[in-house]
């Protein structure tokens, strides 16, 4: 089943509590990959990633990983696996180093390879400077760095990823991004949970977008985007009850029909002549005496591509057993 992918799933099904958290799955993961799983809160993301890890059996279907069937092998997908969650599994009270050191040995690799191990790590993920210090001294980008590090203690040919830079500020993001980046050049193939729209853009050469447990969409970044079409001209307005005039303003000039985003207080269209589209659309509003708080051009997002498929944005949605948390 596995075919040059090195995560490969059919038609999985998970239920808590009578509900369906996934139903009727479908993904594959090319090997040396980083592939996005893209979706609300409560979309199964995370369950995905739990029986992917053989942390939860599923209820049907069918899953492979580095090529093993994750029901019938779990001990031998384990030892080719690594898995990084929401939250950093560090010992706070540890140095850097001493937490590599500690998952060695709990990987059983013994006091001197767990030691070696431990070095290469921290080289690999640019903590060598703060090897010594405790890690509750560490960033938040460190952290997870580390927490990254921890994870490919046995140099694992997959790792799963699980919203791995939820909460961090801009700058640790980007710091994990490059240990991810690094990670696959290397040869690891990644499945990266996320909602951050950004993050799927960046890091992954493939998308698939899960809503209400099942796959919904599967394709590269830009061909996602072409589903929602070419350049756009957007208009924000400063009060709803301009959004109708803007409306009619942009579907007189622009070529296609004009899409509202009533939260955002936006209105956008496709164009084919950008400049000439976009000026008409200024000049028409400033005559008509519509007050505006922006006006541009733009490419379509992540953002339009998911909500044009599910009606709502990434984080709007969450039961997927509210317990289990996707």
């Amino acid at each position: 089943m596995s075919d040059g992918h090195a995560v490969r799933a059919e038609g999985l099904e998970k239920r808590y509590g009578g509900k369906p958290a996934l139903d009727g799955f479908d993904l594959a993961v090319r090997e040396g990959t980083v592939h996005g799983l893209l979706g609300p809160n409560g979309a199964g993301k995370t369950t995905a990633v739990r029986i992917l890890s053989t942390l939860v059996k599923l209820d049907g279907g069918r899953a492979e990983v580095a090529g093993l069937d994750v029901a019938r092998r779990p001990r031998e997908v384990r030892a080719r696996i690594g898995l990084t969650g929401q939250y950093a599994a560090v010992d706070e009270v540890l140095t850097g180093r001493q937490n590599l050191e500690m998952f060695g040995r709990l990987f059983h690799l013994g006091g001197r390879r767990a030691r070696a191990r431990a070095v290469e790590l921290l080289d690999r993920f640019d903590l060598t400077a703060a090897a010594d210090l405790g890690v509750g001294k560490y960033s938040g980008g460190m952290r997870r760095r580390l927490d990254l590090a921890a994870s490919m203690i046995l140099a694992p040919s997959v790792l799963f990823l699980d919203e791995p830079t939820t909460g961090l500020d801009p700058r640790s993001r980007g710091e994990v991004w490059d240990s991810v980046r690094a990670l696959v050049a290397g040869g690891t193939t990644v499945l990266l949970t996320t909602q951050y729209l950004e993050e799927a853009d960046r890091l992954a050469s493939r998308i698939t977008v899960i809503d209400q447990g099942r796959s919904i969409a599967d394709d590269t970044p830009d061909g996602l985007k072409d589903l929602v079409g070419g350049d756009r001209v957007e208009v924000v307005v400063a009060e709803r009850a301009e959004l109708p005039r803007v409306v009619k303003v942009v579907a007189r000039v622009c070529e296609g029909e004009p899409e509202t985003d009533e939260e955002a207080l936006r209105v956008h269209a496709p164009v084919t002549d950008r400049v000439a589209a976009l000026t008409e659309v200024a000049r028409t509003l400033q005559d008509e005496g519509v007050a505006v708080e922006d006006i541009g051009l733009r490419r379509p997002s992540l953002d339009d591509v998911f909500l044009r498929l599910t009606g709502h944005r990434t984080g709007a949605r969450t039961t997927e057993k509210e317990a289990a948390a996707a």
